[in-house]
């Protein structure tokens, strides 16, 4: 990477030490720096102003803070407001919180898929199920990376709020019949990504307690950055002149009280806007801002200010279908332990003892009842570990776990498209889940997988005898989980079964591609003082789950960035 690099980086020690080492840095949840964005002034101007405070934005904002002014504008709110809200046994019932201040704002792909968007300061991390895996080497190598940044960054990541998790019963007994279904070697743990089956990270500590990428805002300069909550950008103010690139300016926000706000960037030459709005937000605040497909902003009457058709296509889901199996044994509260990594392109992760609202514990009810003929009563007796205080978030604890198979680098991809002009809505998205074949067989393969595990020596203790795998899946066909269509034949066939039940694992990527709408340094095409730096410009997800490579890539960024600041262009990432 050159001596300056090096030197550049050293220089990077040595001011953490400062603001660190002389307790001068902040512990979350007691920011000094984060506020509501009504209390932002109506003009302001910063180095860097960076529009999503997620799991990328995060670990960008606290990286370049050591070296520069930083703005950062999260559309959502704090996740330190409830502490315990975003805690492990919480993890469906925000999911599936509906409410204005959810952590997740929820929308429908027009392939008929339920989804999430994540809109709280530290992004899908505060709402995931915390599995923290890294990329496997071919990602890296083929997005340029330097290999020794990479790993300092993952570190980096890791020391504040990666673990270790615990093994218990039920995940070890599933893991083993992982095993005996052929997922082999037997890795142990790891953060490294290996085929067979592992234990990888786990961003719940010992007591449950989830930490974020918004705990990465801890390693900043606290006079250097300001952050914004409830602050939604409405567009990206550009500069165009003749004979001369387009530049970025600065940004158009507006508070929860509706009030506007510009943010500009200061004269250096240097300054830059950075989207880390996510695979939906960055191509739709593009496009909202004049970038992408003339004749989509046309329609909209979106001043055109240089046409990219590529803006929002390549657009990425990794189809996930799963297993609801009831246990006869009490089972542990577990999120993703472990991973089953195939040769064949299927990611297998499971989690049990989770909560229910009581509404999908009656549809849980309803469809068991209807497979063994029961009455609903006794069937959720089979399931339903009992129903806690009806206050508390933790309406309905499952006996049983959800065993999901992921599709890997699938081919099938769609594309973005603005619904209105409103920031605040989510934009129209298809996936086509399932168009290339290669994709269906991985999931046909993935889910055989899943039900030799399910039915092995191993895991005989936490399943019924009484629900044959022809059971399991018709217990799934028979849940509200999509709004795809059923066909009569889908608990018999895994083809027919797949493209019913197809979920979303949350791993949606692409809109706003490397080499298509961004450079090797995410600078975007065509356009100054501009760059995209989150899961929009990936070709496929890396890993197993993106978190950790989202997280490692906004303290990578930031690094590069502070470099070609302080001594000019980087020769090689």
């Amino acid at each position: 990477m050159g001596f300056e690099f090096w030197m550049f980086l050293s220089l990077v020690y040595v001011s953490h030490f400062h603001f660190h080492g002389l307790s001068l840095a902040e512990k979350a949840p007691y920011y000094s720096f984060v506020h509501e964005a009504t209390m932002a002034p109506e003009v302001s101007f910063y180095d860097y102003i960076i529009i999503g405070g997620g799991t990328a934005g995060c670990p960008l904002a606290a990286t370049l803070s050591e070296s520069a002014n930083v703005l950062v504008l999260e559309r959502g709110g704090s996740p330190y407001e409830n502490p315990t809200k975003p805690d492990k046994g919480n993890f469906f019932p925000n999911l599936l919180d509906v409410s204005p201040s959810s952590y997740a704002q929820e929308f429908t792909s027009e392939d008929g898929v339920y989804n999430a968007r994540a809109r709280v300061l530290g992004g899908g991390s505060v709402i995931n199920a915390g599995f923290y895996s890294r990329a496997e080497p071919e990602f890296l190598k083929q997005a340029g990376l330097n290999e020794a940044l990479v790993n300092y960054s993952y570190q980096w990541v890791e020391k504040k709020i990666a673990f270790e998790p615990p093994m218990l019963q039920w995940q070890s007994a599933l893991r083993d019949g992982l095993l005996e279904a052929g997922v082999l070697p037997n890795n142990g743990f790891t953060f490294d990504h290996i085929y067979g089956t592992k234990i990888g990270g786990t961003i719940f500590d010992g007591d449950d307690h989830r930490h974020t990428a918004a705990d990465l805002l801890e390693y900043a300069n606290p006079y250097r950055i300001k952050v914004y909550l409830h602050a939604t950008v409405e567009k990206i103010i550009f500069e165009t002149k003749v004979f001369s690139r387009t530049r970025a300016q600065g940004v158009v926000f507006e508070d929860e009280l509706g009030k506007k706000h510009w943010a500009l960037l200061t004269k250096d030459y240097k300054s830059e806007v950075i989207l880390s709005a996510g695979a939906l937000g960055s191509p739709q605040l593009l496009m909202l801002s004049g970038i992408g497909p003339s004749q989509q902003l046309k329609k909209f009457g979106i001043k055109v200010v240089m046409d990219q058709p590529m803006v929002g296509q390549g657009l990425v889901d990794n189809p996930l279908n799963v297993l609801l199996v009831p246990s006869p044994s009490p089972v542990e509260l577990s999120l993703v332990s472990f991973v089953g990594i195939t040769r064949f392109g299927s990611y297998i992760e499971a989690c049990s003892g989770i909560s229910f609202t009581p509404s999908w514990s009656r549809s849980v009810a309803k469809a068991l009842a209807a497979i063994l003929n029961q009455t609903e009563q006794s069937s959720t007796k089979l399931f339903q570990e009992g129903i806690l205080n009806p206050e508390s978030l933790l309406d309905t604890r499952i006996r049983g776990g959800i065993i999901f198979e992921k599709v890997k680098d699938p081919i099938s991809s769609g594309y973005l498209e603005l619904r209105n002009m409103n920031p605040r809505d989510n934009p129209k998205v298809t996936f086509n889940y399932f168009q290339a074949p290669e994709d269906l067989m991985k999931c046909v393969h993935g889910v055989k997988i899943v039900i030799d595990a399910v039915y092995s020596k191993s895991f005989s203790n936490f399943r019924y005898e009484i629900l044959s795998a022809k059971a399991l899946l018709e217990l799934i066909v028979n849940l509200p989980l999509n709004q795809r269509p059923r066909h009569l034949t889908s608990a018999f066939s895994l083809e027919k079964f797949c493209m019913d039940t197809v979920m979303t694992i949350w791993h949606y990527h692409g809109g706003c591609r490397l080499g298509k709408v961004v450079d090797r340094n995410y600078k975007v095409l065509g356009v100054e003082a501009l760059r995209i730096v989150d899961g929009s410009t990936f070709t496929s997800s890396p890993g197993t789950n993106p978190q950790a490579t989202v997280m490692m890539l906004g303290r990578y960024m930031g690094l590069k960035i502070l470099q070609e600041r302080y001594f000019g262009k980087y020769r090689k990432k």
